[in-house]
Protein backbone atom coordinates (compact mmCIF):
# COMPACT_ATOMS: atom_id res chain seq x y z
CA UNK A 1 0.00 0.00 0.00
CA UNK A 2 2.67 2.36 0.75
CA UNK A 3 4.69 1.72 -2.47
CA UNK A 4 1.38 2.39 -4.42
CA UNK A 5 1.09 6.16 -2.38
CA UNK A 6 4.51 6.73 -3.59
CA UNK A 7 4.22 6.15 -6.98
CA UNK A 8 1.02 8.20 -7.22
CA UNK A 9 3.17 11.07 -5.79
CA UNK A 10 6.15 10.59 -8.07
CA UNK A 11 3.91 10.92 -11.35
CA UNK A 12 1.86 13.96 -9.60
CA UNK A 13 5.09 15.94 -8.76
CA UNK A 14 6.96 14.49 -11.39
CA UNK A 15 9.00 17.51 -12.50
CA UNK A 16 9.60 18.86 -8.49
CA UNK A 17 11.04 14.93 -8.01
CA UNK A 18 13.18 14.70 -11.08
CA UNK A 19 14.61 18.25 -10.12
CA UNK A 20 15.00 17.83 -6.81
CA UNK A 21 12.95 21.27 -6.33
CA UNK A 22 12.15 20.95 -2.62
CA UNK A 23 13.34 18.44 0.30
CA UNK A 24 10.14 16.73 -0.21
CA UNK A 25 10.64 15.47 -3.78
CA UNK A 26 14.10 14.25 -2.60
CA UNK A 27 12.81 12.85 0.33
CA UNK A 28 10.15 10.85 -2.20
CA UNK A 29 13.07 9.95 -4.29
CA UNK A 30 15.26 8.13 -1.98
CA UNK A 31 11.47 6.43 -0.56
CA UNK A 32 11.23 5.01 -4.44
CA UNK A 33 14.69 3.94 -4.88
CA UNK A 34 14.46 2.24 -1.69
CA UNK A 35 11.58 -0.31 -2.68
CA UNK A 36 12.53 -3.90 -4.47
CA UNK A 37 13.73 -3.74 -8.24
CA UNK A 38 10.56 -6.00 -9.22
CA UNK A 39 8.23 -2.98 -7.38
CA UNK A 40 9.27 -0.49 -8.92
CA UNK A 41 9.55 -2.56 -12.61
CA UNK A 42 6.20 -2.98 -12.00
CA UNK A 43 5.72 0.93 -11.67
CA UNK A 44 7.25 1.40 -14.87
CA UNK A 45 4.48 -0.65 -16.75
CA UNK A 46 1.94 1.69 -15.59
CA UNK A 47 3.36 4.75 -16.62
CA UNK A 48 3.54 6.91 -20.24
CA UNK A 49 6.56 7.06 -22.40
CA UNK A 50 7.71 10.74 -20.88
CA UNK A 51 7.73 9.24 -17.02
CA UNK A 52 9.31 5.99 -18.02
CA UNK A 53 12.44 8.21 -19.82
CA UNK A 54 12.70 10.38 -17.54
CA UNK A 55 12.28 7.90 -14.08
CA UNK A 56 14.55 5.52 -16.07
CA UNK A 57 17.80 8.15 -16.60
CA UNK A 58 16.93 9.17 -13.25
CA UNK A 59 17.71 5.62 -11.83
CA UNK A 60 21.14 5.20 -9.91
CA UNK A 61 23.22 3.12 -12.33
CA UNK A 62 23.14 0.00 -10.06
CA UNK A 63 19.46 0.32 -9.10
CA UNK A 64 18.75 0.85 -13.19
CA UNK A 65 20.43 -2.27 -13.73
CA UNK A 66 18.10 -4.38 -10.90
CA UNK A 67 15.11 -3.27 -12.65
CA UNK A 68 16.08 -3.68 -15.80
CA UNK A 69 16.50 -7.25 -14.62
CA UNK A 70 12.75 -7.28 -14.03
CA UNK A 71 11.26 -5.91 -17.01
CA UNK A 72 9.84 -8.32 -19.92
CA UNK A 73 11.88 -7.73 -23.90
CA UNK A 74 9.32 -5.47 -24.97
CA UNK A 75 9.88 -3.10 -21.71
CA UNK A 76 13.80 -3.52 -21.81
CA UNK A 77 13.70 -2.80 -25.93
CA UNK A 78 11.88 0.52 -24.59
CA UNK A 79 14.18 1.52 -21.84
CA UNK A 80 17.23 1.14 -23.27
CA UNK A 81 16.23 3.25 -26.55
CA UNK A 82 15.69 6.20 -24.04
CA UNK A 83 19.73 5.77 -22.51
CA UNK A 84 22.77 7.32 -23.79
CA UNK A 85 25.45 5.33 -25.97
CA UNK A 86 27.52 5.14 -22.74
CA UNK A 87 24.40 4.20 -19.59
CA UNK A 88 23.73 1.22 -22.77
CA UNK A 89 26.81 -0.06 -22.85
CA UNK A 90 26.58 -0.06 -18.84
CA UNK A 91 23.62 -1.59 -18.93
CA UNK A 92 24.27 -4.08 -21.29
CA UNK A 93 27.54 -5.04 -19.80
CA UNK A 94 25.79 -5.24 -16.30
CA UNK A 95 23.13 -7.84 -17.45
CA UNK A 96 23.15 -11.62 -17.03
CA UNK A 97 23.15 -12.94 -20.43
CA UNK A 98 21.09 -15.31 -20.53
CA UNK A 99 18.86 -11.68 -19.97
CA UNK A 100 20.65 -10.63 -22.82
CA UNK A 101 19.73 -13.38 -25.01
CA UNK A 102 16.06 -12.99 -24.54
CA UNK A 103 16.40 -9.38 -24.98
CA UNK A 104 18.19 -9.95 -28.02
CA UNK A 105 15.76 -11.80 -29.54
CA UNK A 106 13.30 -9.82 -29.42
CA UNK A 107 15.42 -6.54 -31.10
CA UNK A 108 15.90 -5.69 -35.08
CA UNK A 109 18.88 -6.93 -36.97
CA UNK A 110 20.07 -3.59 -36.99
CA UNK A 111 19.08 -3.17 -33.20
CA UNK A 112 21.30 -6.39 -32.28
CA UNK A 113 24.18 -5.69 -34.24
CA UNK A 114 24.53 -2.14 -32.42
CA UNK A 115 24.32 -3.83 -29.35
CA UNK A 116 26.07 -7.09 -29.58
CA UNK A 117 28.98 -4.45 -30.63
CA UNK A 118 28.89 -2.72 -26.89
CA UNK A 119 29.68 -6.00 -24.76
CA UNK A 120 32.96 -7.49 -23.95
CA UNK A 121 34.18 -10.01 -26.98
CA UNK A 122 33.71 -12.59 -24.38
CA UNK A 123 29.88 -11.68 -23.46
CA UNK A 124 29.31 -11.21 -26.78
CA UNK A 125 30.95 -14.94 -27.90
CA UNK A 126 28.05 -16.55 -25.51
CA UNK A 127 25.56 -14.41 -26.54
CA UNK A 128 25.77 -15.97 -29.92
CA UNK A 129 26.68 -19.23 -28.99
CA UNK A 130 22.76 -18.97 -27.10
CA UNK A 131 21.32 -17.31 -30.61
CA UNK A 132 22.14 -19.85 -32.87
CA UNK A 133 19.86 -22.32 -31.00
CA UNK A 134 15.97 -22.06 -31.20
CA UNK A 135 14.39 -20.39 -28.32
CA UNK A 136 12.37 -23.05 -26.86
CA UNK A 137 15.45 -25.15 -27.21
CA UNK A 138 17.39 -26.77 -24.23
CA UNK A 139 20.68 -24.45 -26.23
CA UNK A 140 18.60 -21.51 -25.97
CA UNK A 141 17.28 -21.12 -22.55
CA UNK A 142 21.01 -23.17 -21.13
CA UNK A 143 23.26 -20.65 -19.01
CA UNK A 144 26.38 -20.68 -20.30
CA UNK A 145 28.20 -18.54 -18.08
CA UNK A 146 28.82 -21.26 -15.84
CA UNK A 147 32.05 -22.89 -13.62
CA UNK A 148 33.03 -25.98 -14.73
CA UNK A 149 35.97 -28.30 -13.89
CA UNK A 150 38.58 -30.33 -16.30
CA UNK A 151 39.33 -34.53 -14.79
CA UNK A 152 42.87 -33.96 -14.08
CA UNK A 153 42.59 -31.03 -11.24
CA UNK A 154 43.48 -31.96 -7.73
CA UNK A 155 41.06 -30.27 -4.99
CA UNK A 156 43.48 -28.45 -3.33
CA UNK A 157 43.56 -26.55 -7.27
CA UNK A 158 40.19 -26.50 -7.47
CA UNK A 159 39.54 -24.79 -4.16
CA UNK A 160 42.33 -21.98 -4.54
CA UNK A 161 41.37 -21.37 -7.90
CA UNK A 162 37.33 -20.99 -6.54
CA UNK A 163 39.34 -19.34 -3.29
CA UNK A 164 41.73 -16.79 -4.65
CA UNK A 165 39.92 -15.80 -8.75
CA UNK A 166 36.23 -16.17 -7.28
CA UNK A 167 34.86 -16.80 -10.56
CA UNK A 168 32.14 -14.66 -11.74
CA UNK A 169 30.84 -17.05 -13.45
CA UNK A 170 27.64 -18.98 -11.59
CA UNK A 171 28.65 -21.77 -9.28
CA UNK A 172 25.72 -24.17 -8.88
CA UNK A 173 25.83 -27.01 -6.02
CA UNK A 174 26.84 -29.23 -8.96
CA UNK A 175 29.64 -28.94 -10.84
CA UNK A 176 30.07 -30.39 -14.17
CA UNK A 177 33.37 -32.13 -14.93
CA UNK A 178 34.72 -32.45 -18.38
CA UNK A 179 38.08 -33.17 -20.45
CA UNK A 180 40.41 -32.13 -22.29
CA UNK A 181 39.02 -31.53 -25.32
CA UNK A 182 35.38 -30.47 -23.41
CA UNK A 183 33.58 -33.59 -23.23
CA UNK A 184 31.23 -33.88 -20.44
CA UNK A 185 31.88 -36.86 -18.19
CA UNK A 186 30.22 -36.18 -15.31
CA UNK A 187 29.97 -34.20 -11.85
CA UNK A 188 30.50 -33.61 -8.37
CA UNK A 189 28.95 -31.95 -5.82
CA UNK A 190 30.45 -28.94 -3.14
CA UNK A 191 30.02 -30.59 -0.32
CA UNK A 192 31.94 -33.57 -1.58
CA UNK A 193 34.75 -31.78 -2.80
CA UNK A 194 35.81 -30.44 0.21
CA UNK A 195 36.01 -33.53 2.08
CA UNK A 196 38.07 -35.53 -0.30
CA UNK A 197 41.86 -35.23 0.21
CA UNK A 198 43.42 -32.37 -1.35
CA UNK A 199 45.65 -34.33 -3.59
CA UNK A 200 43.09 -36.55 -5.06
CA UNK A 201 42.16 -36.25 -8.58
CA UNK A 202 38.58 -35.17 -9.82
CA UNK A 203 39.01 -38.29 -12.25
CA UNK A 204 39.10 -40.68 -9.53
CA UNK A 205 36.04 -39.72 -7.44
CA UNK A 206 33.64 -37.75 -9.94
CA UNK A 207 30.23 -38.97 -10.33
CA UNK A 208 28.55 -39.82 -14.20
CA UNK A 209 25.27 -37.56 -15.27
CA UNK A 210 21.98 -38.86 -14.34
CA UNK A 211 20.70 -37.40 -17.64
CA UNK A 212 22.08 -34.60 -19.84
CA UNK A 213 19.93 -32.91 -22.49
CA UNK A 214 21.17 -31.84 -26.38
CA UNK A 215 21.07 -28.65 -27.37
CA UNK A 216 18.01 -29.08 -29.98
CA UNK A 217 15.77 -31.04 -27.79
CA UNK A 218 12.31 -29.18 -26.77
CA UNK A 219 12.60 -27.42 -23.37
CA UNK A 220 9.15 -28.81 -22.23
CA UNK A 221 10.86 -32.26 -22.90
CA UNK A 222 13.86 -31.21 -21.16
CA UNK A 223 11.63 -29.91 -18.42
CA UNK A 224 9.60 -33.05 -17.70
CA UNK A 225 12.97 -34.78 -17.69
CA UNK A 226 13.97 -32.77 -14.80
CA UNK A 227 10.95 -32.90 -12.68
CA UNK A 228 10.73 -36.96 -13.36
CA UNK A 229 14.00 -36.92 -11.75
CA UNK A 230 14.40 -34.44 -9.43
CA UNK A 231 17.27 -32.76 -10.75
CA UNK A 232 18.46 -28.97 -9.23
CA UNK A 233 20.27 -28.96 -12.84
CA UNK A 234 20.88 -30.50 -15.89
CA UNK A 235 23.99 -29.90 -18.50
CA UNK A 236 24.16 -29.43 -21.95
CA UNK A 237 25.86 -31.05 -24.68
CA UNK A 238 25.76 -30.78 -28.35
CA UNK A 239 25.68 -33.77 -30.46
CA UNK A 240 29.58 -34.71 -30.25
CA UNK A 241 29.20 -34.63 -25.92
CA UNK A 242 30.95 -31.26 -25.94
CA UNK A 243 29.38 -29.49 -22.76
CA UNK A 244 27.91 -26.03 -23.73
CA UNK A 245 25.57 -24.88 -20.64
CA UNK A 246 23.72 -25.90 -17.60
CA UNK A 247 19.78 -25.14 -16.98
CA UNK A 248 19.21 -24.63 -13.49
CA UNK A 249 16.57 -24.87 -11.32
CA UNK A 250 14.91 -20.61 -11.54
CA UNK A 251 14.92 -21.43 -15.95
CA UNK A 252 12.94 -24.47 -14.89
CA UNK A 253 10.26 -22.51 -13.18
CA UNK A 254 10.33 -19.93 -16.09
CA UNK A 255 9.59 -22.47 -18.38
CA UNK A 256 6.95 -24.38 -16.32
CA UNK A 257 5.05 -21.13 -16.35
CA UNK A 258 5.66 -20.21 -19.89
CA UNK A 259 4.29 -23.67 -20.97
CA UNK A 260 1.59 -23.51 -18.78
CA UNK A 261 0.15 -19.91 -20.28
CA UNK A 262 0.95 -21.22 -23.68
CA UNK A 263 -1.68 -24.23 -23.06
CA UNK A 264 -4.01 -21.75 -21.41
CA UNK A 265 -3.90 -19.54 -25.07
CA UNK A 266 -4.07 -22.69 -26.56
CA UNK A 267 -7.07 -24.42 -25.08
CA UNK A 268 -8.91 -21.16 -26.18
CA UNK A 269 -7.96 -21.82 -29.59
CA UNK A 270 -5.40 -18.47 -29.26
CA UNK A 271 -1.85 -18.85 -30.91
CA UNK A 272 0.43 -18.35 -27.57
CA UNK A 273 1.00 -14.58 -26.89
CA UNK A 274 4.74 -14.71 -26.03
CA UNK A 275 4.72 -11.20 -24.49
CA UNK A 276 2.62 -9.77 -21.42
CA UNK A 277 -0.74 -7.81 -22.53
CA UNK A 278 -0.10 -4.23 -22.87
CA UNK A 279 3.56 -5.24 -23.85
CA UNK A 280 1.57 -7.20 -27.44
CA UNK A 281 0.33 -4.76 -30.16
CA UNK A 282 -3.48 -4.46 -30.86
CA UNK A 283 -3.18 -5.45 -34.47
CA UNK A 284 -1.58 -8.89 -33.36
CA UNK A 285 -3.89 -9.65 -30.48
CA UNK A 286 -6.62 -8.46 -33.04
CA UNK A 287 -4.99 -11.03 -35.51
CA UNK A 288 -4.77 -13.59 -32.84
CA UNK A 289 -8.45 -13.98 -31.50
CA UNK A 290 -10.19 -12.54 -34.48
CA UNK A 291 -8.65 -15.34 -36.97
CA UNK A 292 -9.74 -18.21 -34.99
CA UNK A 293 -13.27 -16.90 -34.34
CA UNK A 294 -13.43 -16.85 -37.91
CA UNK A 295 -12.81 -20.21 -38.93
CA UNK A 296 -14.75 -21.79 -35.66
CA UNK A 297 -17.92 -19.45 -37.49
CA UNK A 298 -17.47 -21.06 -40.32
CA UNK A 299 -17.16 -24.57 -39.21
CA UNK A 300 -20.07 -24.30 -36.83
CA UNK A 301 -22.17 -23.30 -40.34
CA UNK A 302 -22.44 -27.22 -40.65
CA UNK A 303 -24.45 -26.99 -38.06
CA UNK A 304 -27.17 -24.86 -39.95
CA UNK A 305 -26.99 -26.80 -42.86
CA UNK A 306 -27.55 -30.25 -40.64
CA UNK A 307 -30.44 -28.13 -39.22
CA UNK A 308 -32.01 -27.48 -42.54
CA UNK A 309 -31.59 -30.96 -43.69
CA UNK A 310 -33.80 -31.97 -40.64
CA UNK A 311 -35.83 -29.22 -40.53
CA UNK A 312 -39.24 -31.21 -40.52
CA UNK A 313 -37.52 -33.45 -37.53
CA UNK A 314 -36.76 -30.17 -35.14
CA UNK A 315 -39.98 -28.45 -35.89
CA UNK A 316 -41.54 -29.68 -32.72
CA UNK A 317 -40.92 -30.04 -29.31
CA UNK A 318 -37.37 -31.39 -30.40
CA UNK A 319 -35.86 -28.35 -30.83
CA UNK A 320 -36.46 -26.78 -27.66
CA UNK A 321 -34.08 -29.17 -26.42
CA UNK A 322 -31.49 -29.02 -28.93
CA UNK A 323 -29.16 -26.68 -27.24
CA UNK A 324 -28.98 -28.40 -24.10
CA UNK A 325 -27.98 -31.98 -25.75
CA UNK A 326 -25.47 -29.63 -27.93
CA UNK A 327 -23.79 -28.22 -24.64
CA UNK A 328 -23.80 -31.41 -22.89
CA UNK A 329 -21.61 -32.77 -25.58
CA UNK A 330 -19.60 -29.94 -25.45
CA UNK A 331 -19.17 -30.36 -21.64
CA UNK A 332 -18.20 -34.14 -21.37
CA UNK A 333 -15.65 -33.59 -24.52
CA UNK A 334 -13.81 -30.58 -22.82
CA UNK A 335 -13.65 -32.42 -19.38
CA UNK A 336 -12.64 -35.71 -21.18
CA UNK A 337 -9.69 -33.90 -23.10
CA UNK A 338 -8.48 -31.90 -19.84
CA UNK A 339 -8.24 -35.57 -17.95
CA UNK A 340 -6.69 -36.85 -21.39
CA UNK A 341 -4.25 -33.48 -21.15
CA UNK A 342 -3.21 -33.18 -17.79
CA UNK A 343 -2.31 -37.16 -17.75
CA UNK A 344 -0.39 -37.12 -21.22
CA UNK A 345 1.40 -33.94 -19.49
CA UNK A 346 2.20 -35.60 -16.00
CA UNK A 347 3.36 -38.58 -17.81
CA UNK A 348 0.72 -40.87 -16.57
CA UNK A 349 -1.00 -41.55 -20.14
CA UNK A 350 0.73 -42.45 -23.63
CA UNK A 351 0.43 -44.80 -26.27
CA UNK A 352 1.56 -47.62 -23.97
CA UNK A 353 -1.07 -47.30 -21.87
CA UNK A 354 -4.16 -45.32 -24.14
CA UNK A 355 -6.34 -48.18 -24.39
CA UNK A 356 -5.91 -49.20 -20.89
CA UNK A 357 -7.05 -45.35 -20.23
CA UNK A 358 -9.70 -45.72 -23.14
CA UNK A 359 -11.34 -48.66 -21.74
CA UNK A 360 -11.72 -46.96 -18.11
CA UNK A 361 -13.22 -44.28 -19.79
CA UNK A 362 -15.60 -46.39 -21.88
CA UNK A 363 -17.25 -47.76 -19.09
CA UNK A 364 -17.19 -44.13 -16.63
CA UNK A 365 -18.73 -42.62 -20.41
CA UNK A 366 -21.69 -45.48 -20.04
CA UNK A 367 -22.32 -45.15 -16.32
CA UNK A 368 -22.74 -41.05 -17.23
CA UNK A 369 -24.60 -41.38 -20.22
CA UNK A 370 -26.79 -43.91 -18.03
CA UNK A 371 -27.41 -41.20 -15.54
CA UNK A 372 -27.73 -38.43 -17.75
CA UNK A 373 -30.25 -40.14 -20.28
CA UNK A 374 -32.56 -40.92 -17.24
CA UNK A 375 -32.15 -36.97 -16.27
CA UNK A 376 -33.21 -36.43 -19.15
CA UNK A 377 -35.54 -38.07 -19.78
CA UNK A 378 -37.19 -36.87 -16.72
CA UNK A 379 -36.62 -33.52 -17.38
CA UNK A 380 -38.15 -33.59 -21.00
CA UNK A 381 -41.52 -35.82 -19.83
CA UNK A 382 -42.39 -33.27 -17.07
CA UNK A 383 -42.13 -30.92 -19.34
CA UNK A 384 -44.27 -32.35 -22.29
CA UNK A 385 -45.17 -35.70 -21.13
CA UNK A 386 -44.48 -37.04 -24.44
CA UNK A 387 -42.93 -40.92 -23.64
CA UNK A 388 -41.17 -41.09 -27.34
CA UNK A 389 -40.05 -37.70 -27.28
CA UNK A 390 -38.85 -37.95 -23.93
CA UNK A 391 -36.93 -41.59 -24.85
CA UNK A 392 -35.37 -39.68 -28.40
CA UNK A 393 -33.85 -37.09 -25.93
CA UNK A 394 -32.41 -39.23 -23.38
CA UNK A 395 -31.48 -41.86 -26.09
CA UNK A 396 -29.41 -39.35 -28.07
CA UNK A 397 -27.82 -37.92 -24.70
CA UNK A 398 -27.14 -41.11 -23.90
CA UNK A 399 -25.12 -41.24 -27.80
CA UNK A 400 -23.81 -37.74 -27.49
CA UNK A 401 -22.07 -38.79 -23.97
CA UNK A 402 -20.53 -42.00 -25.32
CA UNK A 403 -19.33 -40.55 -28.28
CA UNK A 404 -17.90 -37.03 -26.69
CA UNK A 405 -15.55 -39.34 -23.96
CA UNK A 406 -14.34 -40.90 -27.33
CA UNK A 407 -13.08 -37.90 -29.26
CA UNK A 408 -11.98 -36.19 -26.13
CA UNK A 409 -10.07 -39.24 -25.38
CA UNK A 410 -8.75 -39.51 -28.79
CA UNK A 411 -8.32 -36.05 -30.43
CA UNK A 412 -5.25 -35.28 -28.01
CA UNK A 413 -3.16 -38.39 -28.52
CA UNK A 414 -3.73 -38.33 -32.41
CA UNK A 415 -2.79 -34.05 -32.27
CA UNK A 416 0.53 -35.20 -29.87
CA UNK A 417 1.32 -38.10 -32.88
CA UNK A 418 0.76 -35.61 -35.37
CA UNK A 419 3.87 -33.34 -33.60
CA UNK A 420 0.78 -31.11 -32.55
CA UNK A 421 0.25 -29.66 -28.87
CA UNK A 422 -3.03 -31.93 -27.13
CA UNK A 423 -4.19 -28.63 -25.98
CA UNK A 424 -5.20 -27.25 -29.12
CA UNK A 425 -7.84 -29.98 -28.86
CA UNK A 426 -9.80 -28.88 -25.67
CA UNK A 427 -11.60 -25.20 -25.76
CA UNK A 428 -13.65 -24.06 -28.48
CA UNK A 429 -12.29 -26.48 -31.37
CA UNK A 430 -13.46 -29.74 -29.31
CA UNK A 431 -16.77 -27.90 -28.12
CA UNK A 432 -17.54 -26.92 -31.99
CA UNK A 433 -16.95 -30.28 -32.99
CA UNK A 434 -18.93 -32.03 -30.62
CA UNK A 435 -22.20 -29.39 -31.53
CA UNK A 436 -21.78 -30.53 -34.89
CA UNK A 437 -22.00 -34.24 -34.36
CA UNK A 438 -24.16 -33.60 -30.91
CA UNK A 439 -26.73 -32.21 -33.41
CA UNK A 440 -26.14 -34.70 -36.17
CA UNK A 441 -26.85 -37.82 -33.58
CA UNK A 442 -29.90 -35.76 -32.18
CA UNK A 443 -31.50 -35.36 -35.43
CA UNK A 444 -30.44 -38.87 -36.90
CA UNK A 445 -32.36 -40.49 -33.76
CA UNK A 446 -35.45 -38.06 -33.76
CA UNK A 447 -36.34 -38.65 -36.89
CA UNK A 448 -35.71 -42.87 -36.59
CA UNK A 449 -37.89 -42.87 -33.53
CA UNK A 450 -40.74 -40.12 -34.24
CA UNK A 451 -40.91 -40.76 -38.14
Amino acid sequence: MESKIIFENILQNLDEVINFSTPEAKALWEQFISFHPADIALFFARVDRNAFSLIFNKLPGDVRVEVFSHFSEPMRALAISFLSDEDKEFILRSTDIDELTDLFEYLSDEELKKYLSMLTSQDRKMVLSILKFEPDSAGGIMDVDVFSLVKDMTVSKIIHVLQRLKPEKEVHDEIYVTDRDNKLIGHIHLRDLVMQNPNAKLEDFFEENELVALADQDQEEVVKQMLHYSLMTIPVVDKEGHFLGVIPTETLVDVIEEEASEDVYKMSAMAPIKYPYFDTSFFKMFYERSFILVALLLAQSISAIISHRYESTLSGFLMFFMTMLTSTGGNVSSQTSAVVIQGMAAGEIDKYNFWRFLKKEFFMAAMIALVVGIAGFGRVYATDGNVWGSLTVSLALAVIVMTSVVFGSCIPLILKSLKLDPAFSAGPFLATVMDILGLLIYCYIGSWLLA
